[in-house]
C-alpha cells in the first residue's frame, strides 16, 4: 500500500489523521505541502481523486483567500489552482492519497475508507 498524506503538523486534524492512519499499521510517506508545494499539475490530480473542485478544496478562512478576491466566482479552475501553488496555505488539509482514492481527513475518520 502506497498512502501518502499532504500534511501539515501544527493542524490537529492533520496530526489526528496521521496517527490514525500509523494506528492501522501503514506507515505513510508525509508532504509537508506547505514546504513541498505541489504543481498545478499534482494538485489537479489529486482535486480529480479527491473527486472535487478546486473551490472545494479552497480553505475560506486564510488571509490569502481575502486579499486575492478568491471569493469572486468568475475565477477559472486554474487560477484558483494557481493561487493554491503560490500560497499553500490556501490548501485544505490533511490530503491522503491511497492509489487511485483520496480524502480529506475531515473529520480523520473518513480516510479509513480508502486504506
Amino acid at each position: 500500500m502506497d498512502v501518502t498524506i499532504y500534511h501539515n503538523p501544527r493542524c490537529s486534524k492533520s496530526r489526528q489523521t496521521l496517527e490514525l492512519i500509523k494506528s492501522q499499521g501503514i506507515e505513510p510517506e508525509i508532504r509537508l505541502y506547505l514546504d513541498d508545494t505541489p504543481s498545478a499539475k499534482e494538485l489537479k490530480e489529486v482535486i480529480a481523486k479527491l473527486g472535487i473542485t478546486p473551490r472545494e478544496l479552497l480553505r475560506k478562512g486564510e488571509d490569502a483567500y481575502k486579499e486575492n478576491q478568491l471569493s469572486n466566482k468568475e475565477l477559472s479552475d486554474a487560477a484558483l489552482i494557481k493561487a493554491m501553488v503560490e500560497f499553500p496555505k490556501l490548501i485544505e488539509r490533511p490530503i491522503v492519497i491511497n492509489g487511485d482514492h483520496a480524502k480529506l481527513g475531515r473529520p480523520p475518520e473518513q480516510v479509513l475508507e480508502i486504506l
